[in-house]
């Protein structure tokens, strides 16, 4: 949207403000300054008239113009296709520098002396309103000859682009921005007072009838002119009707596009002439319901124009027109939307983007500006009287009180505050004796499309009154964050699961996708049994029966990957399987078959093969700490490379090597599989707990135990002491020869640490020999 400061200054008196002020204002009412450009006209550029304009002797194209510019007459040489006598125009005079640095100097054209420059409105930094010269006339004031054309407030402003929100509609016309500013700055808007009617004017019905055929969500208001021969436009407005990009070709639709970018009202004009067969017969306009919705303005059975989306050529005014019927019109902006939403192949014009955003109401407001131009204007003959459809819709009405408003902003705001700020952005207030409970009427101006207003309850109510005294000005508060915890168990569980497959896949993991049916040959191979449950109808006997584990289609998706030349194999998958007993249950499965990667040149093309130990570590990488307990009852696992993997104490699945029979028949390299139970997966929080700043201590124990003694007895043993500084113990090497006999020597590392002190050795000897204790009385192990 772009405003001038001295176009809003018609409405409000800015006079007393800046523009960096006024920037500033609408930035913090929520109307974004996009872009401010400067208008100003430099130095040494005077108002001239030209006393006569005779052809070069020596040139075709240029002129020989004498210049009254006050104190002198000066001679200049112009080759615009527009000079002539009797005109004022815009002299650069000797010395004058140009916008884009041009110097004007003494100068010969053709032999002819030239003190000066006749200057088009490009050239002087402004928007392009003509093919030549600019030519000056008194809607820019008075002119007076010699005077510096900056003096003037149109050749010395400030423009200001505006960024809208989709919902600011209301803010599409400078009336619109200066009813917010003038909340804002606590000004008054200047209102435009109806013109005193002549009753020897002839009235408009004599040329024009308007019929509603039904009751209608907008509203029209017609009048009509008579245009003489000297109608033209005047330099202000096409200096106005540039800078907003007008594309109209006449010069009374020119002047109602900018009327409509002043007062946001949409205004058309008819030709009178091609509608009627005689000056003096009269029309009868009819506003009529389209199939599509629309609202079309009909002449007899011609349709001149569609309200608020466009209008024909058929009576369009041209510079030929000598009876004019202007139209103003409201739609509700929800019903623009929804039919050019329908219909995305609809004839629209410029003024569908505003009435789809939502166009001013106030039709008799710029209905007054317009023929208070017209009656000054001596070559238009305005008609008397007034042809209007009005709106028939009552504004919604919003209650609220000044304690809930000063709750939601966190600051008292009072009654007469609230009241005050509304009334001046339009909305009618009304309130309980006790002015406790306050009832607003929200304007027209501020509905918006989606079939609803831009402000429907208390809270829209607060965002106005928080705009307009300024976020700023609201002092500011800790945040009391109360907002309970939303999570549940469903998210968690989902969280854990993404968490695990994102783990998975940083350490090479593919995951794989297979169906939740499988191979009954394949997994009664594998010793695994299925559900009892028959499928009526399987997609084909290799995949008749619900999948009881994740790890034969993994083997299957493994040999595949083999069988294309792979040498590393990595894959896992997520999701459900079905007991032998009907029972769902989601599991993870993961297969690592082969070398632990690809043959590069960085591995010499020759990487170690995957092993047991190895995999149990990526496993564990991506579940966090696990245990690992000796198991021997799943068949298709080798008898010695296996286990059951435990989490804080809890069963949560199995990993092991699959047996040389299963490697062989599917054409695998040595493979380890795991599957593990999600459903008794729990997420592990994690604590921050502090850390010891004194040196850990490590020491070795070596001791005789069976060699069929379980591991997990020591470590139970020595966990039932709770040694507080006894930070880890591992194991770090078992051995065995012929003079042990039934037993093995396992060495285990113990690693100390104190919170609060450097551990000495005698305190060291104590613990390690409280934990010999514990072995030789629970076990019957000792030193070796």
């Amino acid at each position: 949207m772009i405003i001038s400061k001295k176009w809003l200054n018609e409405i409000i008196d800015l006079s007393n403000f800046s523009t960096e002020q006024i920037c500033a204002k609408l930035n913090s009412i929520g109307l974004e300054v996009d872009s401010v450009t400067n208008i100003k006209i430099p130095d040494n550029i005077v108002v001239g008239y030209v006393k006569s304009c005779l052809k070069h002797e020596n040139s075709d194209h240029l002129h020989v113009c004498e210049v009254d510019v006050g104190d002198r007459v000066l001679q200049i040489v112009c080759g615009a296709k527009n000079a002539k006598a009797d005109i004022y125009v815009a002299v650069a005079l000797v010395g004058a520098v140009m916008p884009n640095g041009l110097e004007i100097k003494e100068a010969k054209l053709r032999g002819v002396q030239s003190s000066g420059m006749l200057c088009s409105s490009t050239e002087l930094g402004l928007p392009k309103i003509n093919d030549g010269i600019m030519i000056l006339d008194d809607s820019i004031g008075e002119l007076v000859l010699g005077k510096a054309l900056n003096e003037f407030d149109i050749f010395d402003d400030d423009i200001i682009e505006i960024e809208l929100t989709p919902n600011r509609g209301d803010c599409l016309s400078i009336y619109g921005i200066a009813r917010d500013l003038s909340c804002a700055l606590d000004l008054i808007l200047r209102d435009e007072k109806a013109i005193n009617e002549d009753d020897r004017q002839l009235g408009i019905g004599r040329l024009v009838s308007v019929h509603c055929e039904a009751l209608i969500n907008g509203a029209f208001a017609y009048r009509a002119i008579e245009i003489g021969e000297g109608f033209k436009e005047s330099l202000k407005l096409a200096l106005r009707a540039a800078l907003i990009g007008s594309q109209k070709t006449t010069n009374l639709e020119r002047l109602l596009e900018c009327l409509t970018h002043y007062t946001g009202v949409i205004f058309r004009a008819y030709d009178h002439g091609k509608l009627a067969s005689s000056s003096d017969e009269k029309i009868a306009l009819t506003i009529k319901k389209l199939e599509n919705g629309a609202y079309g303005i009909h002449c007899g059975d011609r349709l001149l124009s569609i309200a608020g989306i466009s209008q024909n050529d058929d009576a369009r005014v041209d510079e030929n027109s000598k009876i004019a019927i202007i139209e103003a019109s409201y739609i509700e902006p929800n019903l623009i939307s929804e039919i050019l939403g329908n219909d995305k192949d609809i004839k629209k014009d410029e003024f569908a983007y505003r009435s789809t955003r939502g166009s001013e109401p106030n039709l008799n407001y710029a209905m007054n500006i317009l023929f208070n131009i017209f009656t000054k204007n001596n070559n238009i003959t305005p008609y008397s009287g007034t042809q209007q459809v009005q709106l028939s819709r009552e504004p919604i009405a919003i209650g609220f009180g000044s304690s809930e408003i000063s709750a939601m902003i966190g600051m008292t705001i009072s009654s007469t505050d609230i009241a005050r700020i509304l009334k001046k952005l339009g909305f009618e207030i009304s309130a309980t004796s006790d002015n406790e409970q306050i009832y607003a009427k929200v304007p027209l101006w501020r509905k918006v499309p989606l079939w609803r207003h831009d402000i429907v309850n208390s809270h829209d109510i607060c965002e106005e009154i928080v705009r307009i005294i300024g976020i700023d000005n609201i002092p500011s508060k800790a945040l009391e964050y109360s907002e309970k915890n939303r999570t549940n168990e469903s998210y968690e569980r989902y969280k854990l699961s993404h968490n695990i497959r994102q783990k998975a896949a940083n350490l090479g993991f593919f995951e794989s996708v297979h169906y939740l049916f499988d191979n009954p040959i394949e997994l009664k191979e594998l010793g695994v049994a299925c559900s009892s449950e028959v499928l009526l109808n399987p997609i084909n006997s290799e995949l008749s029966a619900l999948k009881p584990t994740l790890i034969n289609h993994l083997l299957n998706a493994a040999s595949f990957n083999i069988k294309n030349s792979k040498r590393s194999v990595k894959l896992f998958e997520f999701g459900d399987v079905i007991s032998k007993d009907g029972i769902q249950r989601a599991k993870f499965g993961f297969v690592f078959s082969g070398l632990i990667g690809e043959p590069t040149l960085l591995n010499g093309a020759k990487p170690a093969t995957i092993d047991f130990i190895y995999f149990v570590n990526l496993i564990q990488n991506i579940l966090g700490k696990i245990e690992l307990r000796k198991s021997n009852d799943i068949e298709f696992l080798s008898e010695f490379e296996q286990a059951k993997v435990y989490q804080n104490g809890d069963y949560i699945g199995y990993i092991g090597r699959v047996n040389a029979t299963i490697e062989q028949s599917r054409d695998l390299f040595k493979t380890y599989v795991c599957e593990i139970d999600f459903d008794n997966l729990k997420p592990v929080k994690k604590l921050a707990n502090p850390y010891s700043k004194f040196q850990s201590l490590s020491r070795d124990l070596s001791i005789i135990m069976p060699k069929d003694m379980p591991y997990i007895r020591i470590k139970e043993t020595i966990e039932k002491l709770e040694i507080k500084s006894l930070k880890e113990f591992l194991p770090v090497d078992i051995y065995s020869d012929e003079s042990l006999g039934n037993s093995v020597s396992l060495s285990i590392k113990f690693t100390f640490q104190d919170d609060s002190k450097t551990l000495e050795d005698e305190e060291i000897v104590a613990i390690m020999d409280s934990i010999l204790r514990a072995l030789k009385e629970n076990l019957g192990i000792g030193l070796r």
